[in-house]
C-alpha cells in the first residue's frame, strides 16, 4: 500500500496519530489501541499494526525511560516480558493476524472488552507475590497471542500490571516497558513475514511526528483536563469503535 500516493488517506492516518498521541500524552496509554481502531476502519488490521510499530516503540520508550530506577521492575516483570515477546512471535508466526473480516472482528471485540474494563468497576484481586513467578508468564503469554491476533497490546496485561499494586510512577513505567517488548516482538514477527513493504514502512516514519507532537499536546492539557472525565470519554469512544468494527468484521 503506497500511502503518499493517496492524501487522504495520509491525512486520515497523521490525524489518528496526532489524536492517539494525545490520549497517551493525558492518560499515559491508549496510543496502539486508538490507532488500530480508528486504522481498522481504513485497512486491514495487518496494515494497520505495521504503521503502528515506529510510533508505539518510541514513545513507550519515552514512557519507561523516563520514570524511576529500571532494573528492579525489570527483574520482577522479566518473567511476563519475555513470555510476551514469545507469546507474540508464535501467534504472528503462525498467522493470527490475518486479512479481512475475522481480523476486524477480532480488533472490535479486543477493543469492546478493554472499553467494558475501563467503563466498568472491574479489577482484577490483588496478586500475591508468591503467585507472580506463575502468574506473570501466563499473562504475558496470553498478552502475546492477544497482541499478535488483533495489534492491541492492553489485555489482559493492563490488569494485572494494575493488580501488582504498584506505585502509580512504577505503573506507568511498567506499562511503557510491557508495551514497548510487545511493539518490538510485533514489528519482528511482522519483519520476518515480509509485513513491511517500503510504503509501510515510511508510513510508520511518517506517523512517528504526529504521534509525538499529540504526546506533547496531551501532556499540557492533563493539568487542564479532569482525567477522569477524559478516561469517561476515551473509553467510550473505544466502546462505541470496537462495536462498530464487531460488526463490519461480521459483515453487518
Amino acid at each position: 500500500m503506497d500511502l503518499l500516493h493517496s492524501l487522504p488517506t495520509l491525512g486520515a492516518i497523521l490525524g489518528t496519530f496526532l489524536l492517539a498521541g494525545l490520549v497517551k500524552g493525558v492518560i499515559g496509554l491508549g496510543l496502539p489501541t486508538i490507532a488500530m481502531g480508528l486504522l481498522g476502519t481504513l485497512m486491514p488490521p495487518a496494515e494497520a499494526a505495521a504503521l503502528l510499530v515506529l510510533p508505539s516503540l518510541v514513545t513507550n520508550f519515552w514512557q519507561f525511560m523516563d520514570g524511576p530506577a529500571l532494573p528492579p521492575l525489570l527483574r520482577r516483570l522479566g518473567p511476563m516480558l519475555t513470555a510476551v515477546a514469545l507469546g507474540t512471535l508464535a501467534g504472528v508466526w503462525a498467522g493470527l493476524l490475518p486479512s479481512g473480516g475475522g481480523a476486524t472482528a477480532g480488533l472490535g471485540a479486543a477493543l469492546l472488552a478493554y472499553a467494558a474494563f475501563g467503563l466498568l468497576p472491574l479489577r482484577l484481586p490483588a496478586v500475591a507475590p508468591r503467585a507472580e513467578p506463575w502468574a506473570g508468564p501466563l499473562i504475558g503469554l496470553l498478552t502475546g497471542l492477544v497482541t499478535a491476533a488483533t495489534g492491541v497490546f492492553v489485555l489482559p496485561a493492563v490488569p494485572y500490571l494494575q493488580a501488582l499494586g504498584l506505585e502509580r510512577d512504577r505503573l506507568v513505567q511498567a506499562l511503557g516497558l510491557s508495551f514497548t517488548v510487545s511493539t518490538l516482538a510485533l514489528a519482528a514477527g511482522l519483519a520476518t513475514g515480509g509485513g513491511f513493504g517500503g510504503g509501510t514502512l515510511s508510513g510508520s516514519m511518517l506517523a512517528l511526528l504526529p504521534a509525538l507532537a499529540g504526546m506533547a499536546l496531551g501532556g499540557w492539557l492533563r493539568g487542564r483536563v479532569a482525567a477522569s472525565t477524559f478516561r469517561r470519554c476515551f473509553f467510550g469512544g473505544l466502546l462505541l469503535l470496537g462495536a462498530h468494527l464487531l460488526w463490519q468484521g461480521l459483515g453487518g
